[in-house]
């Protein structure tokens, strides 16, 4: 789904950002006049959406409805005109080819590959004391863009070179996540949920082999049981019989491994995917456990403002229905031009720093890429 224009922009802040969004989404679809002819989900009024980590975040969280909204699904595609009044009958925009600009060079934002060692040995003395089991710490990397940059043309690198993943740009928040937050289609509720990563390998019997040490480690399992409880604990009062795939599985993507499990289950209270990315974020995978500590001391450690990395990004539709992911392997690009990025670990008792630096260097290559190619 492609959205052009701006009918409506709607932004929040603070510990109610996502009670505040889903009451003022509620009422937009009770006053909204919708014809839908296609009645397949994202047909409709919709909106996009993209929330900040942190409700102590600087920056806004925003749902953005567009003017226009052009979608495929299943073969099906459709055009959507959003309006005050009766919308005008506008005619599909002209095309054009995204041609990418001069390469764009990342270098280390507020914490360097040596301050990230640090501090991810201040994580684990912090884990040694029982503060917290589990703690996610990122590290950022800085782009300037060229007059000549063309974001576009990066979307398109990330969207044919991570086919399985959820390639999206809202706001200048841009990205190509492997990891599902949640989705609700007629009361039925979804998630993928990814904690645990390893490289692949450098030929077919490495690649193999790094598969099945990451499905055999110890500590990977541990880390995804974390992520994974969480999401069911979080689920549990809207959908009571929500389950997860007994054992979890690798996922391949172009550069990582994963440790993959699916959950599902059917909403019992009528809760929309915006009353759900509420109660699910911060995620154990992206947080740690237990999560206030974990939040707390991220906030402690970290010395940025995450922004809108790794908090929900996706969109919902008039019933409620949408799909949600966490917007991971991403750079938010600011007024100034310049592309922030980020990446993280999942630090648990038995991490190594030096092994933790190397999976964030490993994240950050999808995005790096896509403004390099």
């Amino acid at each position: 789904m492609i959205g052009l224009g701006t009918a409506l922009r709607l932004e929040f802040s603070g510990p109610d950002r996502f009670r505040d969004a889903a009451a003022a989404w509620r009422a937009i679809a009770a006053r909204a006049t919708v014809n839908d002819e296609v009645a397949v989900p994202g047909s409709g009024l919709i909106a996009f959406g993209a929330f900040t980590f942190s409700a102590r975040s600087a920056e806004s969280s925003v749902l953005i409805v567009p003017s226009q909204v052009i979608g495929r699904r299943h073969g099906e595609a459709w055009m959507t005109h959003t309006g005050v009044g009766q919308p005008p009958e506008s005619p599909l925009p002209a095309q054009r080819t995204p041609a990418p600009g001069d390469p764009v060079e990342f270098r280390p934002g507020e914490l360097d590959p040596d301050g990230y060692l640090a501090t991810v040995g201040r994580a684990l003395e912090r884990i040694e004391r029982g503060d917290v089991s589990k703690v996610v710490i990122a590290r950022d990397m800085i782009g300037h863009l060229p007059s000549n940059a063309d974001t576009a043309a990066a979307l398109l690198v990330l969207a044919g070179g991570y086919p399985d993943c959820w390639t999206f740009a809202v706001d200048d928040f841009l990205g190509s996540s492997p990891e599902t937050l949640v989705g609700v289609t007629r009361g039925t509720v979804t998630a993928r949920v990814l904690a645990g990563s390893a490289a692949r390998g450098v030929d077919a019997a490495t690649d193999q082999q790094a598969s099945v040490d990451l499905a055999t480690s110890a500590k990977d399992q541990d880390e995804h049981q974390y992520a994974v409880q969480s999401v069911l604990a979080a689920l549990r009062p809207h959908s009571p019989g929500v389950t997860a795939s007994e054992l979890p599985f690798t996922l391949r993507l172009p550069n990582l491994w994963h440790l993959a499990s699916d959950v599902e289950g059917v909403l019992a209270d009528g809760s929309s995917s915006l009353d759900l990315i509420g109660a699910l974020h911060p995620t154990a995978a992206v947080a740690g456990t237990e999560t206030d500590a974990a939040i707390a001391l991220i906030e402690e450690l970290e010395p940025f403002d995450r922004g809108r990395y790794a908090g929900p990004v996706g969109w919902i539709g008039a019933d409620g229905d949408g799909e949600w992911a966490i917007a991971l392997r991403c750079a938010q690009i600011g007024s100034d031009d310049v592309a922030r990025a980020y990446a993280g670990a999942g630090i648990v008792d038995e991490s190594v720093a030096e092994r933790e630096l190397a999976e964030t260097s490993l994240k950050f290559r999808p995005i790096i890429e896509a403004f390099t190619a």
